[in-house]
Protein backbone atom coordinates (compact mmCIF):
# COMPACT_ATOMS: atom_id res chain seq x y z
CA UNK A 1 0.00 0.00 0.00
CA UNK A 2 1.22 3.43 -0.78
CA UNK A 3 2.48 5.38 2.20
CA UNK A 4 1.84 9.08 2.25
CA UNK A 5 3.71 11.76 4.20
CA UNK A 6 2.76 15.38 4.73
CA UNK A 7 5.10 18.36 4.86
CA UNK A 8 3.98 21.63 6.43
CA UNK A 9 4.95 24.62 4.35
CA UNK A 10 4.77 27.99 5.98
CA UNK A 11 4.59 30.85 3.53
CA UNK A 12 4.90 34.52 4.26
CA UNK A 13 4.30 36.59 1.22
CA UNK A 14 6.19 35.01 -1.68
CA UNK A 15 9.08 33.35 0.20
CA UNK A 16 9.46 30.31 2.44
CA UNK A 17 10.38 30.80 6.10
CA UNK A 18 11.52 28.43 8.81
CA UNK A 19 9.55 27.32 11.88
CA UNK A 20 11.61 29.59 14.15
CA UNK A 21 10.82 32.61 11.99
CA UNK A 22 7.19 31.58 11.87
CA UNK A 23 6.99 31.63 15.64
CA UNK A 24 8.05 35.27 15.68
CA UNK A 25 5.44 36.41 13.17
CA UNK A 26 2.44 34.24 12.19
CA UNK A 27 2.29 33.23 8.53
CA UNK A 28 -0.53 34.04 6.16
CA UNK A 29 -0.91 30.55 4.68
CA UNK A 30 -0.43 27.00 5.92
CA UNK A 31 -0.53 24.25 3.28
CA UNK A 32 -0.18 20.46 3.26
CA UNK A 33 1.59 18.92 0.26
CA UNK A 34 1.44 15.17 -0.37
CA UNK A 35 4.64 13.31 -1.21
CA UNK A 36 5.07 9.62 -2.05
CA UNK A 37 7.58 7.53 -0.09
CA UNK A 38 6.86 4.15 -1.69
CA UNK A 39 5.25 2.79 -4.85
CA UNK A 40 1.72 3.77 -5.75
CA UNK A 41 -1.29 1.67 -6.65
CA UNK A 42 -1.34 0.49 -10.25
CA UNK A 43 -4.65 2.26 -10.92
CA UNK A 44 -4.02 5.47 -8.97
CA UNK A 45 -3.37 7.66 -12.02
CA UNK A 46 -5.93 5.99 -14.30
CA UNK A 47 -9.44 7.12 -15.06
CA UNK A 48 -12.43 5.02 -14.08
CA UNK A 49 -12.86 3.78 -17.66
CA UNK A 50 -9.22 2.72 -17.85
CA UNK A 51 -9.45 0.99 -14.46
CA UNK A 52 -12.48 -0.99 -15.63
CA UNK A 53 -10.66 -1.89 -18.84
CA UNK A 54 -7.62 -3.11 -16.90
CA UNK A 55 -9.76 -5.32 -14.66
CA UNK A 56 -11.56 -6.85 -17.64
CA UNK A 57 -8.28 -7.43 -19.46
CA UNK A 58 -6.74 -9.17 -16.47
CA UNK A 59 -9.85 -11.33 -16.01
CA UNK A 60 -9.75 -12.38 -19.67
CA UNK A 61 -6.04 -13.18 -19.39
CA UNK A 62 -6.66 -15.29 -16.27
CA UNK A 63 -9.44 -17.22 -18.01
CA UNK A 64 -7.19 -17.85 -21.02
CA UNK A 65 -4.38 -19.15 -18.85
CA UNK A 66 -6.78 -21.40 -16.94
CA UNK A 67 -8.27 -22.75 -20.19
CA UNK A 68 -4.80 -23.53 -21.50
CA UNK A 69 -4.01 -25.46 -18.33
CA UNK A 70 -7.24 -27.44 -18.69
CA UNK A 71 -6.32 -28.56 -22.20
CA UNK A 72 -5.18 -32.23 -21.94
CA UNK A 73 -3.44 -32.06 -25.35
CA UNK A 74 -1.20 -29.14 -24.39
CA UNK A 75 1.79 -31.35 -23.62
CA UNK A 76 2.63 -34.76 -22.24
CA UNK A 77 1.24 -35.36 -18.74
CA UNK A 78 3.30 -36.95 -16.01
CA UNK A 79 3.06 -40.68 -15.46
CA UNK A 80 0.25 -41.61 -13.09
CA UNK A 81 0.48 -44.39 -10.55
CA UNK A 82 -2.02 -46.51 -8.68
CA UNK A 83 -2.97 -46.05 -5.07
CA UNK A 84 -1.06 -48.16 -2.56
CA UNK A 85 -1.35 -48.39 1.23
CA UNK A 86 0.49 -45.44 2.72
CA UNK A 87 -0.04 -43.12 -0.25
CA UNK A 88 -0.47 -39.44 0.54
CA UNK A 89 -2.45 -37.17 -1.75
CA UNK A 90 -2.24 -33.44 -2.27
CA UNK A 91 -4.68 -31.04 -0.61
CA UNK A 92 -6.67 -28.00 -1.72
CA UNK A 93 -6.75 -24.27 -1.01
CA UNK A 94 -10.28 -22.98 -0.42
CA UNK A 95 -12.20 -19.90 0.76
CA UNK A 96 -14.58 -19.99 3.72
CA UNK A 97 -18.01 -18.79 2.60
CA UNK A 98 -20.10 -19.28 5.73
CA UNK A 99 -22.26 -21.83 7.51
CA UNK A 100 -25.58 -23.49 6.73
CA UNK A 101 -27.83 -26.11 8.40
CA UNK A 102 -28.28 -29.61 6.97
CA UNK A 103 -30.45 -32.58 7.98
CA UNK A 104 -29.92 -36.31 7.84
CA UNK A 105 -32.52 -38.85 6.76
CA UNK A 106 -33.23 -39.64 10.42
CA UNK A 107 -34.09 -35.99 11.14
CA UNK A 108 -30.89 -35.00 12.89
CA UNK A 109 -29.79 -31.42 12.33
CA UNK A 110 -26.14 -30.58 11.71
CA UNK A 111 -24.28 -27.36 10.95
CA UNK A 112 -21.96 -27.39 7.93
CA UNK A 113 -19.34 -24.92 6.75
CA UNK A 114 -19.21 -24.10 3.04
CA UNK A 115 -15.70 -24.02 1.57
CA UNK A 116 -15.27 -22.94 -2.06
CA UNK A 117 -12.24 -24.00 -4.10
CA UNK A 118 -11.39 -20.93 -6.20
CA UNK A 119 -8.80 -21.17 -9.00
CA UNK A 120 -6.69 -23.81 -7.25
CA UNK A 121 -3.61 -24.96 -9.19
CA UNK A 122 -0.41 -26.88 -8.59
CA UNK A 123 2.41 -24.33 -8.75
CA UNK A 124 5.64 -26.27 -8.23
CA UNK A 125 7.00 -29.71 -7.47
CA UNK A 126 9.53 -29.96 -4.64
CA UNK A 127 11.70 -33.07 -4.58
CA UNK A 128 12.96 -34.71 -1.40
CA UNK A 129 16.30 -32.93 -1.67
CA UNK A 130 14.68 -29.52 -2.17
CA UNK A 131 12.10 -29.94 0.60
CA UNK A 132 13.19 -31.69 3.78
CA UNK A 133 15.11 -34.77 2.68
CA UNK A 134 12.37 -37.20 3.76
CA UNK A 135 9.39 -36.71 1.46
CA UNK A 136 8.39 -34.84 -1.68
CA UNK A 137 5.95 -31.95 -1.66
CA UNK A 138 3.72 -29.92 -3.97
CA UNK A 139 3.31 -26.14 -3.83
CA UNK A 140 -0.37 -25.30 -4.34
CA UNK A 141 -1.94 -21.86 -4.82
CA UNK A 142 -5.51 -20.63 -4.73
CA UNK A 143 -7.65 -17.53 -5.42
CA UNK A 144 -6.39 -15.29 -8.24
CA UNK A 145 -5.14 -11.82 -7.32
CA UNK A 146 -3.65 -8.82 -9.10
CA UNK A 147 -0.02 -9.24 -10.24
CA UNK A 148 0.80 -5.75 -8.95
CA UNK A 149 0.75 -7.04 -5.37
CA UNK A 150 3.32 -9.82 -5.96
CA UNK A 151 7.10 -9.67 -6.04
CA UNK A 152 9.11 -10.58 -9.11
CA UNK A 153 10.34 -13.77 -7.44
CA UNK A 154 6.78 -14.93 -6.83
CA UNK A 155 5.69 -13.96 -10.34
CA UNK A 156 8.46 -16.13 -11.75
CA UNK A 157 6.93 -19.18 -10.05
CA UNK A 158 3.51 -18.44 -11.55
CA UNK A 159 4.95 -17.86 -15.03
CA UNK A 160 6.82 -21.15 -14.93
CA UNK A 161 3.60 -22.95 -14.01
CA UNK A 162 1.56 -21.01 -16.60
CA UNK A 163 -1.11 -19.91 -14.11
CA UNK A 164 -2.31 -16.52 -12.80
CA UNK A 165 -0.83 -15.16 -9.54
CA UNK A 166 -2.43 -16.56 -6.39
CA UNK A 167 -3.26 -15.03 -3.04
CA UNK A 168 -2.42 -18.12 -0.97
CA UNK A 169 0.54 -20.45 -1.46
CA UNK A 170 0.92 -23.53 0.73
CA UNK A 171 2.87 -26.78 0.71
CA UNK A 172 1.46 -30.30 0.93
CA UNK A 173 3.59 -33.35 1.62
CA UNK A 174 2.85 -36.12 -0.88
CA UNK A 175 4.13 -39.60 -1.60
CA UNK A 176 6.21 -40.37 -4.67
CA UNK A 177 3.26 -41.97 -6.49
CA UNK A 178 1.00 -38.92 -5.95
CA UNK A 179 3.02 -36.29 -7.80
CA UNK A 180 1.09 -33.93 -10.09
CA UNK A 181 2.47 -31.79 -12.88
CA UNK A 182 2.68 -28.02 -12.16
CA UNK A 183 -0.16 -26.10 -13.79
CA UNK A 184 -2.73 -28.85 -13.14
CA UNK A 185 -6.04 -27.46 -11.83
CA UNK A 186 -7.54 -28.91 -8.65
CA UNK A 187 -11.29 -29.14 -8.11
CA UNK A 188 -13.62 -29.77 -5.20
CA UNK A 189 -14.26 -33.26 -6.62
CA UNK A 190 -10.81 -34.13 -5.29
CA UNK A 191 -12.73 -34.96 -2.10
CA UNK A 192 -15.89 -37.04 -1.97
CA UNK A 193 -18.90 -37.16 0.39
CA UNK A 194 -18.39 -39.37 3.42
CA UNK A 195 -14.68 -38.62 3.57
CA UNK A 196 -12.98 -37.03 6.58
CA UNK A 197 -10.60 -34.10 6.15
CA UNK A 198 -8.41 -31.79 8.22
CA UNK A 199 -8.82 -28.02 7.80
CA UNK A 200 -6.07 -25.55 8.75
CA UNK A 201 -6.56 -21.78 8.95
CA UNK A 202 -5.58 -18.78 11.05
CA UNK A 203 -8.06 -18.24 13.88
CA UNK A 204 -9.83 -14.94 14.48
CA UNK A 205 -7.68 -12.55 16.54
CA UNK A 206 -9.21 -11.46 19.86
CA UNK A 207 -6.43 -9.17 21.03
CA UNK A 208 -5.06 -9.12 24.59
CA UNK A 209 -7.47 -11.02 26.84
CA UNK A 210 -7.62 -12.18 30.43
CA UNK A 211 -7.56 -15.73 31.74
CA UNK A 212 -11.36 -16.01 32.00
CA UNK A 213 -11.89 -15.37 28.29
CA UNK A 214 -8.62 -16.89 27.08
CA UNK A 215 -8.66 -20.15 29.06
CA UNK A 216 -12.12 -20.29 30.63
CA UNK A 217 -11.10 -19.66 34.24
CA UNK A 218 -13.95 -19.59 36.72
CA UNK A 219 -12.88 -16.34 38.36
CA UNK A 220 -13.29 -15.38 41.98
CA UNK A 221 -16.35 -14.41 44.04
CA UNK A 222 -18.04 -11.09 43.43
CA UNK A 223 -18.59 -10.37 47.16
CA UNK A 224 -17.67 -11.80 50.60
CA UNK A 225 -14.52 -9.84 51.09
CA UNK A 226 -13.16 -9.90 47.55
CA UNK A 227 -11.61 -6.58 46.57
CA UNK A 228 -10.50 -5.94 42.98
CA UNK A 229 -9.72 -9.62 42.34
CA UNK A 230 -12.88 -10.79 40.61
CA UNK A 231 -11.42 -11.69 37.22
CA UNK A 232 -7.78 -12.18 38.16
CA UNK A 233 -6.00 -15.54 37.83
CA UNK A 234 -4.90 -15.74 41.46
CA UNK A 235 -1.60 -17.27 42.53
CA UNK A 236 0.80 -17.65 39.61
CA UNK A 237 3.40 -20.06 41.02
CA UNK A 238 4.31 -22.62 43.73
CA UNK A 239 6.02 -21.96 47.01
CA UNK A 240 9.64 -21.37 47.85
CA UNK A 241 10.91 -24.77 46.72
CA UNK A 242 10.81 -24.18 42.94
CA UNK A 243 10.85 -20.42 43.52
CA UNK A 244 9.79 -19.81 39.95
CA UNK A 245 6.81 -19.80 37.59
CA UNK A 246 6.83 -22.82 35.29
CA UNK A 247 6.90 -22.29 31.55
CA UNK A 248 3.53 -22.55 29.87
CA UNK A 249 1.61 -21.12 32.82
CA UNK A 250 -1.82 -19.91 31.73
CA UNK A 251 -1.75 -16.14 32.02
CA UNK A 252 -3.31 -13.16 30.24
CA UNK A 253 -1.99 -12.54 26.75
CA UNK A 254 -2.81 -12.34 23.08
CA UNK A 255 -5.65 -14.61 22.04
CA UNK A 256 -6.24 -15.98 18.54
CA UNK A 257 -4.53 -15.04 15.27
CA UNK A 258 -2.64 -18.35 15.20
CA UNK A 259 -2.87 -21.31 12.84
CA UNK A 260 -5.33 -23.92 14.11
CA UNK A 261 -6.20 -27.31 12.60
CA UNK A 262 -9.62 -28.96 12.94
CA UNK A 263 -9.21 -32.73 12.58
CA UNK A 264 -11.63 -35.36 11.34
CA UNK A 265 -14.38 -33.23 9.74
CA UNK A 266 -16.85 -35.15 7.60
CA UNK A 267 -17.80 -33.97 4.11
CA UNK A 268 -21.57 -34.08 3.67
CA UNK A 269 -21.94 -32.65 0.20
CA UNK A 270 -19.83 -31.62 -2.81
CA UNK A 271 -21.11 -29.17 -5.41
CA UNK A 272 -19.06 -29.82 -8.55
CA UNK A 273 -20.52 -26.86 -10.48
CA UNK A 274 -19.43 -24.15 -8.02
CA UNK A 275 -16.64 -26.21 -6.38
CA UNK A 276 -18.15 -25.97 -2.89
CA UNK A 277 -17.51 -28.43 -0.06
CA UNK A 278 -19.99 -28.81 2.81
CA UNK A 279 -17.88 -29.76 5.83
CA UNK A 280 -19.38 -30.83 9.15
CA UNK A 281 -19.13 -28.36 12.04
CA UNK A 282 -17.10 -25.17 12.26
CA UNK A 283 -13.61 -24.50 10.94
CA UNK A 284 -11.05 -21.90 12.10
CA UNK A 285 -10.88 -18.47 10.53
CA UNK A 286 -13.21 -15.63 9.66
CA UNK A 287 -15.52 -15.42 6.68
CA UNK A 288 -13.74 -15.13 3.31
CA UNK A 289 -10.45 -16.35 4.79
CA UNK A 290 -8.22 -18.65 2.73
CA UNK A 291 -7.53 -22.05 4.27
CA UNK A 292 -6.03 -25.44 3.36
CA UNK A 293 -7.82 -28.80 3.24
CA UNK A 294 -6.17 -32.22 3.19
CA UNK A 295 -6.99 -35.86 3.88
CA UNK A 296 -7.28 -36.53 7.59
CA UNK A 297 -4.37 -38.04 9.45
CA UNK A 298 -6.57 -39.66 12.10
CA UNK A 299 -6.07 -43.44 11.88
CA UNK A 300 -9.71 -44.20 12.72
CA UNK A 301 -10.97 -41.99 9.86
CA UNK A 302 -8.50 -42.94 7.12
CA UNK A 303 -10.39 -46.04 5.96
CA UNK A 304 -12.48 -43.86 3.61
CA UNK A 305 -9.46 -43.12 1.38
CA UNK A 306 -9.82 -46.32 -0.68
CA UNK A 307 -12.31 -45.07 -3.29
CA UNK A 308 -11.00 -41.54 -3.84
CA UNK A 309 -9.59 -40.22 -7.15
CA UNK A 310 -5.85 -40.71 -7.19
CA UNK A 311 -3.71 -38.64 -7.38
CA UNK A 312 -6.55 -36.16 -8.01
CA UNK A 313 -9.71 -35.68 -10.05
CA UNK A 314 -9.05 -35.28 -13.80
CA UNK A 315 -11.95 -34.08 -15.93
CA UNK A 316 -10.69 -35.81 -19.09
CA UNK A 317 -10.63 -39.22 -17.40
CA UNK A 318 -13.69 -39.39 -15.15
CA UNK A 319 -15.83 -37.12 -17.30
CA UNK A 320 -18.58 -34.86 -16.00
CA UNK A 321 -19.92 -35.67 -12.54
CA UNK A 322 -23.34 -34.85 -11.12
CA UNK A 323 -23.78 -31.26 -10.06
CA UNK A 324 -24.24 -32.33 -6.42
CA UNK A 325 -22.72 -35.32 -4.68
CA UNK A 326 -24.38 -36.25 -1.37
CA UNK A 327 -23.52 -38.50 1.53
CA UNK A 328 -25.69 -41.60 1.87
CA UNK A 329 -27.15 -40.41 5.19
CA UNK A 330 -27.84 -36.83 4.08
CA UNK A 331 -31.42 -35.79 3.36
CA UNK A 332 -31.87 -34.25 -0.10
CA UNK A 333 -34.51 -31.52 -0.16
CA UNK A 334 -35.53 -32.24 -3.74
CA UNK A 335 -36.62 -35.76 -2.76
CA UNK A 336 -40.02 -36.44 -1.14
CA UNK A 337 -39.96 -36.69 2.63
CA UNK A 338 -43.26 -38.63 2.92
CA UNK A 339 -44.40 -41.74 1.10
CA UNK A 340 -48.10 -42.59 1.06
CA UNK A 341 -49.09 -46.22 0.73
Amino acid sequence: MAAWSCRLLLQRGTRMISLRTAAESPPHLVGCIRSVNTTTWFDEHLTEDNQEYMRKSMAQEYRRQTADSLNPLKDEPWQRHEWTPGSRRVGLVAVKLGMAPIWTKTGERHVATMLQVQDCHVIKHLSKEDFDGHTAALLVGGKNVSPFHKSEEQMEKFRNAGVPPKQKLTTFKVSDNALIKPGTPLFAAHFRPGQYVDVTAKSIGKGFQGVMKRYGFKGQPATHGQTKTHRRPGASGPGGDPAKVFKGKKMPGRMGNVFVTAYGLKIWRVNTKCNVLYVNGSVPGHKNCVLKIRDTILPTRSSTLLSLPFPTYFTEEEGDLDEDLYDDNLFIHTEPSLALT
